[in-house]
């Protein structure tokens, strides 16, 4: 099976480093100002649901690495009475931010043997699931995570996000705007 990779094979300190790096630029790029998320300012009551449905969406689009932090800082603090469990949970996403997310390089085994995509996935899952299993962690893991969202959920729609704003980039990747230019109906006479 052919790779697709074109680098030169690097050590494991090198690929972490390079990982690390890729994590911290990205969360430097992406994640909003904690003042702009908690400022308490532009939260009023939505006047419908589908308002509120709509500011979800919105500060959600805006918001998503936020979120993704409390929601995840909900799951490990649901696992602050079984220490051994939150150590080893934050380990598996460690290993998956590192071999998976934010790798650039592939995987070597035994120093010149690469590993496929595919497999280094499958490895990352097993680990993952049987971490889980073993450590009978499931249900307060998923209580953890179910109250992370539906705290992202209420601020969502309680936040108002008039004054947000994405960058065009940010804006076509997500949807809000089109690629192609604006679109205007036709007129028949």
């Amino acid at each position: 099976m052919a790779s697709g990779y074109t680098t030169i094979p690097i050590s494991s300190n090198e690929m972490i480093s390079r990982s690390y790096h890729n994590l911290s630029v990205f969360l430097s790029l992406r994640r909003r100002p904690w003042s702009e998320f908690l400022a308490t300012d532009v939260f009023d009551k939505p006047e419908s649901f589908e308002t509120a449905l709509a500011r979800i969406k919105k500060n959600t689009e805006y918001f998503r690495l936020n979120y993704g932090f409390l929601v995840l800082a909900c799951a490990l603090a649901s696992l602050i009475t079984t220490p051994v469990s939150l150590v080893l949970v934050a380990g598996i996403i460690g290993l998956w931010l590192l071999l998976y997310v934010f790798r650039e390089d592939p995987v070597f085994m035994f120093g010149d043997q690469p590993i496929s995509d595919r497999l280094v996935l499958m490895g990352l899952v097993i680990v993952s699931l049987l971490t889980i299993v073993f450590t009978g962690v499931l249900q307060t893991l998923m209580f953890g995570l179910g109250i992370g969202l539906i705290i992202s959920a209420i601020h969502g729609a309680f936040r108002n996000p008039d004054g947000l704003f994405l960058n065009e980039a940010e804006a076509a990747s997500t949807g809000f705007i089109g690629r192609g230019g604006p679109k205007f109906p036709s007129s028949s006479a």
